[in-house]
């Protein structure tokens, strides 16, 4: 486990790929207490990625840092940008993606939804095409709202499911998901100050190619 940044308050790590992002046997968290030493560390994970999905997460080291993030994810101060490879290129250099989004619980995936009702959420997403070439295209995403799934499944109902996504892509690829916690800027929760981490993606396939 790759600690980036700690303090009192909080810790930004990488998360790996196929590790969950909550604290139990195996999670972030757990791996994190293992890096610093500490059995009995007091971490909180206060935004989630797809246990498929690596890169940046912040955990919190106090109950009202965690409580002051948290604001901040509802607020839209938190901010959370990916990288992401595609199949096909988007038809814009860059634009809005905006739909509504609606989970099934036994398939465990979710989906665009025709129209409002029960359970249905919007979603939004910013994006800018970086690189293409025949095949792939390396996108830019800025997450406005954060729903379970979401760049997977406004991406995939678009005919342009990420590479290595075996859940809403193409079964073929042999590779972990190219999606990619690339940036995240918040407001330090006890000082206030403005703090950006930026990471790059491992050079491994399909990063390396697009």
């Amino acid at each position: 486990m790759e600690l980036i940044y700690q303090d009192r308050d909080v810790i930004v790590c990488v998360k790996p790929p196929r590790v969950l992002s909550t604290d139990e046997p195996g999670g972030v968290p757990e791996l994190v207490r293992q890096e610093l030493g500490d059995p009995n560390a007091n971490l909180r994970t206060v935004h989630r990625l797809d246990r498929v999905v690596s890169g940046l997460m912040v955990l919190a080291r106090r109950a009202n840092a965690a409580a002051e993030l948290s604001k901040q994810i509802r607020t839209g101060v938190f901010e959370k940008e990916y990288l992401a490879i595609l199949h096909g290129t988007p038809e814009a250099d860059a634009g809005t993606l905006r739909d509504l989004l609606i989970r099934d619980k036994q398939e465990r995936k979710t989906y665009i939804a025709a129209e409002p009702g029960k359970d249905v959420q919007e979603a939004v997403l910013h994006y800018q095409l970086l690189n293409a070439n025949e095949e792939l295209s390396r996108v830019r995403i800025e997450l406005v709202t954060g729903r379970t799934h979401q760049i997977r499944a406004q991406f995939s109902g678009r005919g342009m499911p990420l590479v290595g996504d075996r859940k809403y892509g193409l079964t073929e690829d042999h590779c972990e998901i190219a999606l990619w916690s690339y940036r995240l800027a918040f407001k330090h929760p006890y000082t206030g100050k403005r703090m950006e981490f930026v990471l790059e993606p491992p050079q491994v396939y399909p990063w390396t190619v697009c």
